[in-house]
């Protein structure tokens, strides 16, 4: 299965280089798509050794060839991951603003998304991100309810992104 995984700007970027080595373990052929802000968390040289492909990074960048990236990642996917999926990109999932490559190929793809929250519980619990996440449930978008725990703003309550392992098991497609 062509999986394409979206890592956006939070801590728990680092679960996402484990997510990644589950998929491509299982057999996908996976694409990461890192976010500016997924940068400053994690290398794309880390993604692009556990994925065995080059890691796409800005919408604009020179194309291998005469396809639009966020396009051909679209139109080539099975499966699009969002992990961690920051309350940023879930508003712009909700609202279909597409301003980077990431928000761009998922407004673009046809295929599957499953998304898995990571940010502070006051975030998380704010109605609007709770809004957009039930309008992402109701467009058929798999969330991956976010655990409780100790949260690395020095908090603790719910936030926590899913574990990598919990996050594979929703990255079947019926």
């Amino acid at each position: 299965m062509n999986v394409v995984v979206g890592v956006t700007g939070s801590i728990a970027a680092y679960k996402a280089c484990e997510l990644v080595r589950l998929l491509v373990k299982r057999g996908d052929d996976v694409h990461v798509v890192m976010t500016e802000h997924a940068r400053a968390f994690v290398t794309p040289l880390t993604f692009q050794t556990l994925s065995r492909n080059p890691v796409e990074r800005d919408l604009f960048d020179d194309p291998r060839d005469w396809k639009p990236g966020h396009i051909s990642l679209a139109a080539a996917a099975d499966l699009v991951v969002v992990a961690p999926a920051t309350a940023n990109i879930l508003a712009k999932m909700a609202h279909g603003l597409a301003d980077d490559l990431l928000s761009s190929t998922l407004l673009a793809t046809k295929a599957p998304v499953v998304v898995a929250p990571a940010m502070n519980t006051g975030m998380w619990e704010n109605p609007a991100t709770q809004a957009n996440v039930a309008t992402l449930a109701a467009r058929g978008v798999r969330i991956v309810s976010p655990g409780s725990g100790d949260l690395a703003c020095g908090t603790s309550g719910a936030g926590r992104m899913a574990e990598p392992s919990e996050i594979l098991s929703a990255c079947c497609i019926p």
